[in-house]
């Protein structure tokens, strides 16, 4: 699910509190060492998200957020912010190239650069909270 979060509504904090957790508190932010990313460049989206980016040769920028239950992937198109909401349930990650996120019958593709390189920790702190609800919800055997 894709909001318009450019100015604050009471009704989409509730609806991201719903799908992917409310934000983890300040103690669980410090022993994990932050839970947002670096900047990053989106080099590529699915069609379907092809409104969110700037139209003319501006480079996209986005970032993602850790939640209990998913992640936030924020996307500047000039002045306004889109999120979207990724339950990890839903969450497919490749690496080729940089690294793109798939959900929802969409991806964003992120460029592999210097400032997705300073990402690396992050990437591999969201795996490991992707292992963990998977394995709160797997089969027992």
């Amino acid at each position: 699910m894709i909001l318009n979060t450019t100015h604050f509504n009471s009704e989409h904090k509730q609806l991201i509190a719903d799908l992917v957790g409310s934000e983890f508190s300040l103690v669980q932010k410090l022993k994990m060492n932050g839970v947002g990313s670096k900047r990053m460049i989106i080099d590529e989206v699915s069609p379907n998200m092809k409104l969110m980016m700037n139209v003319v040769s501006d480079i996209n920028y986005g970032n993602i957020e850790l939640r209990p239950k998913g992640i936030l992937i924020m996307i500047n198109q000039g002045l306004k912010n889109f999120t979207w909401i990724i339950p990890y349930y839903q969450l497919v990650i490749y690496k080729t190239n940089g690294s793109s996120i798939h959900a929802q019958g969409r991806f964003v593709h992120f460029r592999d650069n210097k400032t997705f390189k300073e990402n690396k920790k992050f990437f591999d702190k969201l795996l490991d909270e992707k292992v963990k609800y998977d394995m709160a919800y797997s089969m027992p055997q």
